[in-house]
């Protein structure tokens, strides 16, 4: 095999090793916020605002607290 001959071989396996490296299945590790944990971090931001997001959100526990313990209540747990 001369000298050509071993290049285009070389390009050959390269060409094929990053051909198959593109097909191969790419895992995502991007984590997506749920919307409360977005809300929080608005909440905890300067922005304009952001202290009402965290009342609103509050709140919001508050109300979910108050009837969980209505619901508790009526059904006599």
């Amino acid at each position: 095999m001369n000298v050509r001959q071993r290049i285009l071989v070389l390009l050959f396996a390269a060409a094929c090793a990053t051909g198959l490296s593109a097909c191969a299945k790419q895992e995502s590790t991007t984590r997506t916020l749920t919307e409360r944990e977005r809300d929080s971090t608005l909440g905890k931001s300067f922005i304009p605002g952001g202290s009402a997001v965290t009342r609103a959100l509050e709140e919001s526990d508050s109300a979910a607290a108050r009837t969980r313990r209505l619901n508790e209540a009526a059904s006599g747990q």
